[in-house]
């Protein structure tokens, strides 16, 4: 989506809460929305992260984040960042995901923007990666939008044992870089 084009449903970022696993299931148990993410998860599996989110802002970590419809106030995906070690530094990694019926109305761009905007305000890490699939055209063209700077193609993991040639995308946190 250019970037100057405005989402087609005007979209807020609400902390994700106790309430969300359901959204988390959602994201994380449907073929469709796991085809570059190894396929669907176990419920265990999506339990776990679920609890992972919870925590991520009470270790001040990180934040989850869902992603409604500012009118009605409906869930239509999540979005968020949580520390992870990259190449020897502590960054942000980014991740999001939006229900198949909301895809392609500018909702993970405008979700991901705000989340952005919450780590930018944190001033806690200089960088933000986000790391799609090299395949997953939707998630690469959102970092080239959104200003992410695509730094290489790497081989790795995910889920652990399942090998995947990822891009790593960075976005400058600090103004100015």
């Amino acid at each position: 989506m250019p970037e100057s084009e405005t989402p087609r449903i005007a979209v807020r970022i609400e902390p994700w809460g106790p309430d969300d696993l359901w959204l988390e299931k959602k994201l994380m148990g449907d073929p469709a929305m796991t085809t570059y993410l190894g396929g669907p998860e176990s419920d265990e599996k999506m339990e776990a992260r679920h609890a992972r989110f919870l925590d991520l802002p009470v270790s001040g970590k990180g934040q989850m984040f869902k992603i409604v419809d500012a009118a009605t106030g409906e869930a239509m995906g999540g979005v968020g960042y949580w520390e992870t070690d990259w190449r020897g530094e502590t960054v942000y990694e980014m991740g999001w995901g939006v229900l198949v019926p909301f895809q392609g109305k500018g909702v993970a761009r405008a979700g991901t923007a705000q989340a952005i905007a919450a780590a930018r305000a944190e001033g806690k890490h200089r960088y933000m990666h986000a790391f799609p699939l090299v395949e997953n055209a939707p998630s690469n063209a959102l970092c080239r939008t959104l200003g992410f700077t695509l730094v290489e193609e790497f081989d790795g993991e995910y889920p652990p044992g399942n090998p995947v040639r990822c891009n790593d995308w960075r976005f400058a946190l600090f103004e100015g870089e």
